[in-house]
């Protein structure tokens, strides 16, 4: 059984070289220069609009912000080296935090999970003292929200 090769991630191109290529698909694109410039500006525009997308959604509750930057950055990782190398800075930057928090002791993780649901609580608190008490919620949610300070 043949041994898969790793694409060769030494070469500082702008742009993926056709043996980089894993799916077959995109390798027929390659070979239409015209089909591959709207390729490329295509997969750029759409990674754009996520990374632009992703600090304009950041505060609002839901995934966004961090998640939908990493999927921008991955959109144009599968097209531009320089954003493949970028992308996998960030992924090795996970890992070592991930790292990092698993070796912490127990009380500090509960301690940081009490932080970071008190901050999306203030976010939610925030997001509704600005733009109002959303009026899908149940009535009696929304009379408890309204004893709020700050709450329209």
């Amino acid at each position: 059984m043949a041994e898969k090769q790793s694409p060769d991630r030494t070469d500082h191109n702008i742009t993926l070289d056709a043996a980089d290529d894993r799916w077959e698909w995109r390798r027929r694109i390659r070979e239409n220069p015209r089909k591959l410039l709207f390729y490329r500006i295509g997969v750029g525009v759409l990674g754009g609009l996520l990374i632009i997308a992703a600090p304009l959604t950041g505060w609002l509750p839901g995934p966004g912000g961090i998640p939908l930057f990493i999927a921008g950055l991955a959109v144009l990782a599968s097209e531009f080296e320089w954003a493949q190398r970028l992308l996998y800075r960030v992924k090795d930057w996970v890992k070592a935090l991930t790292a990092w928090t698993s070796k912490q002791p127990a009380w500090l993780k509960a301690l940081g999970t009490l932080a970071l649901f008190l901050c999306v609580l203030v976010a939610i608190w925030l997001y509704m003292a600005v733009l109002g008490v959303p009026g899908w919620l149940p009535d009696s949610w929304e009379s408890l929200l309204y004893q709020l300070p700050l709450l329209p």
